[in-house]
């Protein structure tokens, strides 16, 4: 029986590090990551999933997203066929966003974020996460947000603020952390819950996803 491919698309400034205690069954799934790369001036979401899909050799794969990954990989699976997509702390329409987010986009204060200093992680941290990050944390941090050009964090931050899906794709299989702090667990609906789970579970909760995640993708 040939093998699975998944694809693993991680957050927001995230390298594919994110995901180096995942392990899926090496006889049954094939795992392959992907990376940001930078956009073209101002590309639509729908341009640069197209671009992505190009990354990808296989037909007909799982596609995984964490976070801003997941809006990116939902995008993607507009564009080609795929077995089935799983996003993780992440949302399935812009009605999901916290009211923080609608109101960024409303008054365009996203324009004001001084994105040249992002990539200071720590400025970049304390502006995603609130100045209560501990410094535990803040070396998590350092290590898995490796993607601080100033051209795409304008365009990422811009991109997932003015994602214009309102429409909740029902294939979607989604799994939430119940103390996600950046996209709280009240605005997301049917949803994989996981206890305790964060904004970063793909790194602290990745035991849960170990187990589980075969399953989701072999369940029809």
């Amino acid at each position: 029986m040939s093998k699975i491919p998944v694809y693993f698309m991680p957050g927001l400034a995230a390298s594919p590090t994110i995901f180096e205690n995942i392990k899926l069954p090496e006889d049954q799934f094939e795992m392959h990551f992907l990376e940001w790369f930078l956009p073209n001036d101002k590309e639509s979401i729908e341009s640069y999933a197209l671009r992505m899909t190009e990354q990808i050799q296989d037909e007909n794969p799982v596609l995984v997203g964490v976070s801003f990954g997941g809006v990116l990989v939902q995008e993607m699976a507009k564009q080609m066929k795929v077995r089935k997509v799983i996003i993780i702390s992440s949302v399935k329409s812009n009605t999901e966003f916290p009211q923080r987010f609608k109101v960024a986009k409303t008054t365009k204060a996203y324009k004001l974020i001084p994105t040249q200093l992002l990539a200071d992680i720590e400025k970049l941290v304390k502006y995603a996460f609130g100045d209560n990050i501990v410094a535990k944390r803040l070396k998590l941090y350092e290590k898995y947000l490796s993607v601080r050009d100033k051209k795409y964090l304008d365009w990422a931050i811009e991109t997932i603020l003015c994602w214009k899906q309102k429409e909740v794709n029902e294939s979607v299989i989604h799994v939430h952390g119940d103390a996600d702090e950046v996209f709280p667990i009240k605005n997301i609906e049917k949803c994989i819950v996981v206890k305790g789970g964060t904004h970063i579970m793909i790194i602290n909760k990745f035991k849960w996803l170990n187990e589980n995640l075969p399953k989701l993708i072999l369940n029809d």
